[in-house]
């Protein structure tokens, strides 16, 4: 039997690369889809004639079934084939797009976002395992690079593509772009993608057994991932634990229930649905809680970012894009200087490190803005950010299967796309409710110093009422005028400092990362030997 992880001999030799390729492009606008209708929610509700609040229910219901078939995704590839199973993702991906496209209102455009979500939810994953098994250990790290260019790309172009489709165009071409992209991917996968002679073994053995679907665990997850990414996306919105209906406290239990008892019963069933054991590995915990958080910062910087440019800068969503798309620039050729350094036998946990370490600064830096900045002064601390992303992605992928049971794979490569989008979920939400509250705290604060007693108050509060008097002639209006302006003047303030408080905390939330780069095994990719954990 062929060892994964070294090229296997197949009916048809075709080139590595050109199975990248193939792979990499639907994956590459299934991620995309995740950040690229956040700039369109308002013109997506206008169009249907839908509340702005409901028409958040295109992201969540998307996350809520992706997450879904993530953690399945080995269980679902090994049944139907790895090919049959990627090829029947793109297809229904590329069918669900058209029908997003084509939705005539809110509630069939939420359940055909449904079906796009579960259609795309196996791509991450079977990339990931065909990627790994198509090129040598010793290349693994370009192979990673590939992979990052689709998960890690997609997401800080998703709202500048976004904004520049909607704005010249029309919010449903951000779904029928995936339609010919699709077809095309869907005819360069069946030519080229072929099951590898252990994977067919594999499912060999698996369907001479009695098939025992696990009904119960899957019933336990979708109900504790579907309720997780409700709250998420709701629980501001709904007032948390204050939520007067309880809804928010009805969710949480799902999730804590609903994981809880998922992950007590996957141990201990014969044939579970999610396979757990990956996570006993301690590169791949140590890798799967790096990668959460890394993409938590990732997720809730690039939503909040476009948001401060919108509401305190006066940008369109084109040019709050535009601000965002170097960043995407500098990624791409951080991409094959990590590669380089890999192959050259540096410790993964090296890069891990440092880009750690630089994605906390590009942060801190964010924090530090205020509201006379031009452009540029917030494209560079950007780049920096997600040049610290780039950095530890590729070592990130590779050091998490370093030591792992090849057996267990298709199971990891589920466990960590999951927890990667996740992370993204969780740190949108975090940021959504950190600037909210954190904006009501700056609003109390600069408000103690707004009192009559204060002289710069009152001198700027004479200057205001005067220029307002000259304007319009009625003192009563001036007075009311200049009291506006005041307060106008205090809640911009107040939400820029919330903004910056946010990006403060990804900068913690970064730092945090570095004692787990300590507990993980050497990991390096030896030239024509195999990636060694030490």
């Amino acid at each position: 039997m062929d060892e994964p992880g070294r090229p296997t001999p197949t009916l048809r030799a075709v080139n590595p690369w050109l199975i990248a390729v193939a792979v990499t492009v639907p994956t590459f606008m299934e991620v995309l889809d995740t950040s690229i209708a956040n700039v369109a929610l308002r013109y997506i509700a206008g169009g249907l004639s839908a509340a702005s609040n409901d028409s958040e229910w295109v992201i969540t219901s998307y996350l809520a079934a992706n997450a879904i078939v993530l953690p399945l995704s080995g269980w679902l590839s090994t049944f139907f084939g790895r090919r049959r199973y990627f090829l029947l993702s793109v297809a229904g991906f590329t069918i669900s797009s058209l029908l997003c496209g084509l939705a005539t209102n809110l509630e069939s455009l939420i359940l055909f976002r449904i079906l796009q979500g579960l259609a795309g939810g196996g791509l991450q994953p079977c990339t990931q395992g065909v990627l790994l098994d198509s090129f040598p250990k010793e290349k693994q790290g370009a192979a990673m690079t590939v992979f990052a260019i689709a998960t890690l790309i997609a997401p800080i172009l998703g709202p500048t593509l976004g904004g520049w489709i909607t704005d010249n165009y029309t919010w449903r071409w951000i779904f029928f772009i995936n339609v010919p992209t699709g077809l095309l991917a869907l005819a360069m996968c069946a030519a080229v993608l072929e099951d590898p002679p252990y994977l067919k073994a594999q499912r060999a053995e698996f369907l001479r057994k009695p098939i025992r679907f696990d009904t119960i665990g899957l019933g336990l997850i979708i109900i504790g991932l579907a309720s997780l990414e409700i709250v998420l996306s709701k629980g501001q919105e709904w007032d948390w634990f204050g939520d007067p209906f309880h809804r928010v406290h009805l969710l949480v239990a799902g999730v804590v229930g609903g994981l809880s008892l998922a992950v007590w019963w996957e141990l201990r069933v014969e044939s579970p649905v999610v396979d757990f054991r990956p996570l006993a590995d301690r590169n791949f915990a140590a890798c799967a809680v790096i990668i959460f958080c890394a993409y938590g910062v990732l997720f809730g910087s690039t939503t909040t970012l476009p948001g401060m440019l919108q509401t305190l800068f006066g940008y369109d969503a084109v040019h709050a894009g535009l601000v965002l798309s170097p960043a995407g620039f500098f990624s791409l050729m951080m991409l094959p200087v990590v590669v380089g350094l890999l192959s050259r036998g540096v410790d993964a946990r090296a890069l891990i490190l440092v880009g750690a370490l630089v994605m906390a600064t590009g942060c801190y830096w964010m924090s530090q803005l205020n509201l006379f900045i031009s452009p540029w002064q917030v494209v560079w601390p950007r780049v920096v950010q997600i040049v610290g992303l780039s950095i530890l992605f590729t070592p990130l992928n590779v050091a998490a299967y370093a030591s792992l049971d090849p057996r267990l794979r298709g199971a990891a490569v589920g466990l960590f796309a999951l927890l990667r989008n996740e992370g993204g979920s969780v740190g949108t939400s975090i940021a959504k409710t950190l600037r909210d509250r954190r904006e009501q705290f700056h609003v109390e604060r600069l408000g103690e110093w707004l009192d009559p007693l204060n002289p710069n108050l009152a001198d700027a509060f004479g200057e205001l009422r005067t220029t307002f008097y000259g304007m319009t002639g009625d003192p009563a209006g001036a007075t009311v005028m200049a009291w506006q302006r005041v307060s106008d003047v205090r809640n911009r303030e107040a939400l820029s400092l919330a903004y910056f408080d946010c990006f403060w905390a990804f900068a913690v939330l970064a730092l945090t990362l570095v004692p787990l780069v300590f507990l993980m095994k050497r990991a390096v990719a030896e030239k024509g030997a195999h990636l060694a954990a030490e």
